[in-house]
């Protein structure tokens, strides 16, 4: 056996193989996911998110607004875990 008829012999036993595997994967049928792959979150609004905005828009000027100290206080708190002290809750009325 030359090298020209094993070169065929490889040839045949590749495309004899791709082709199985095409045809195994085209009559392969792909089962839908239980679900969709990311859960939609709808939160409610959260005022201290809210208040959060209002002082990234004064840039500047919140650091000596009052009520931005406050909510980054608050913010902080909740980020470390810690309870934070009692304040009159964020209302949109009490700005």
């Amino acid at each position: 056996m030359d090298g020209k008829m094993l070169a065929r012999i490889g040839a045949i036993t590749f495309v004899a193989v791709a082709l199985t595997v095409t045809a195994i994967e085209l009559t392969r049928k792909d089962d839908a996911p239980a679900s969709s792959p990311m859960p939609q979150l709808h939160l409610a609004t959260d005022p201290l998110r809210n208040a959060q905005r209002r002082c990234q828009q004064l840039g500047q000027a919140a650091a000596n607004d009052a009520e931005c100290l406050r909510v980054w206080a608050e913010t902080r708190d909740r980020f470390l875990g810690k309870t934070p002290a009692p304040t009159a809750p964020l209302t949109p009325e009490g700005r």
